[in-house]
């Protein structure tokens, strides 16, 4: 009786979405249709074994493929292009820890040009890439030195359009301002290797964006400051608006044109150094081998006049081992805890700039003499003068920088007599 009950209703056929759109998918026609209308191109992988039967043709146009990247090879001659620099100075590594009067003995590698193969149109000699190339110098150029004149007349006359008219103080307080450190944080760090050269391609990068730039000076080359300061203006052809113990603010000029600016080449590893001449010689001159025996061990016995710090500022070395040659023969420097490469280089500074002369460098200390025939100066002021700005370019402008008395990094109010041998010396 129940089942009698219950509606009869039809059973539902069930249809597969082919039988619903048989048109649009049995007419060979109308698919090709839609393909070429909206540019539809299967993958390789999906096109039909046999294209013929289903009415598809391959489409003969075919993009075109990037191709691959391939790695820049010193051996493809081919890719390389060689630039082409007319900046007037010779390229070296470090232009404040090299000298040109120092010639050096030997190589301890071949000359291979840290530039590449093949990318620069000077010859390296091994030390550094001269300007003119030394086999096109003529013997009575280089004896009367015409071609190192040129070059110094050319380095003048571009600083000198690059730079314009001078500033004016007020222009010259606005721009020591903008680079303090509370404004911005843009710096260009001058480690133990000087001012390098890849190092003027980050200044220059630092010009694009503001007229000036702030560089902190910290270790060996502090202690000739007076030679960092004249390589940044001259590589650079930039002017030094304001220095305060290491921290200097380089100016770019008026005229300067970042989309003209001379091309610099980088160098694309660090060249070895050459072999140099022994800085202590086993006798002194006018000792004897037992009178320089003694000397080293009383060297060595002596008080340490200061103690240096790793990554510290020394610009008060030198008249510090002035002031100590007045009453003491021998002076010691303590350096424990530097890197030997370092405290040869502090060493062979003092030696060009005190002058004294080299006792030994024996347990991380260096031991300096001042001679048989010393000869105080006359006019021994204390403290003394470190920089002699006088003579040079940047020295009015310190008198025209003290108006920033009240900034924490760059006033005048701390002296720059004071002697910052510690890894937190001023940060500018």
């Amino acid at each position: 009786m129940l089942l009698s009950r219950l509606p009869r209703r039809k059973p539902t056929i069930l249809r597969s979405p082919f039988t619903l759109f048989p048109r649009y998918l049995c007419s060979t026609s109308d698919a090709s249709r839609l393909r070429t209308r909206y540019d539809f191109r299967p993958p390789p992988s999906l096109l039909p074994q046999d294209p013929e039967n289903c009415g598809l043709k391959p489409s003969s146009s075919s993009r075109k493929t990037k191709p691959q990247y391939r790695p820049p090879s010193s051996l493809d001659k081919k890719s390389i292009k060689t630039v082409k620099s007319d900046l007037p100075f010779d390229f070296r590594f470090s232009y404040t820890e090299s000298s040109q009067d120092v010639r050096p003995i030997g190589l301890r590698e071949p000359k291979y040009s840290p530039f590449g193969p093949g990318r620069l149109d000077r010859q390296w000699t091994g030390v550094c890439a001269p300007a003119v190339d030394p086999r096109a110098r003529s013997v009575e150029a280089l004896e009367e030195g015409e071609d190192d004149t040129k070059l110094e007349e050319k380095r003048k006359k571009m600083r000198e359009m690059i730079q314009g008219e001078p500033l004016s103080p007020a222009e010259r307080k606005y721009l020591v301002q903008s680079c303090q450190r509370k404004k911005t944080n843009r710096q260009v760090n001058l480690g133990r290797d000087g001012l390098t050269h890849n190092m003027l391609n980050d200044i220059f990068n630092h010009w694009k964006h503001a007229e000036a730039v702030r560089i902190k000076c910290l270790g060996v080359p502090t202690v000739d400051m007076k030679n960092v300061c004249h390589q940044l203006e001259d590589k650079t052809f930039g002017q030094i608006i304001h220095r305060h113990c290491g921290v200097v603010i380089l100016y770019r000029g008026r005229n300067y044109n970042h989309k003209k600016r001379p091309v610099i080449p980088l160098m694309l590893w660090k060249p070895h150094e050459p072999i140099y001449p022994r800085l202590i010689k086993t006798t002194i001159d006018g000792l004897s081998i037992i009178e320089t025996k003694e000397m080293r061990k009383r060297g060595l016995s002596v008080p340490p006049i200061t103690k240096l710090a790793k990554n510290g500022y020394y610009a008060s070395l030198v008249p510090m081992v002035k002031d100590a040659f007045l009453t003491n023969e021998l002076v010691r420097i303590d350096c424990q805890g530097l890197e030997r490469t370092d405290y040869k280089k502090i060493g062979c500074k003092l030696r060009d700039l005190v002058p004294c002369i080299l006792v030994t460098f024996e347990k991380e200390q260096i031991v300096v003499w001042r001679g048989k025939d010393y000869n105080p100066p006359a006019d021994v002021q204390f403290p003394l003068d470190l920089d002699d700005w006088e003579s040079s370019s940047y020295s009015k402008t310190e008198e025209v920088c003290s108006c920033s008395k009240g900034s924490d990094s760059l006033s005048e109010s701390s002296s720059d007599m004071e002697f910052l041998s510690s890894d937190e010396s001023d940060d500018g």
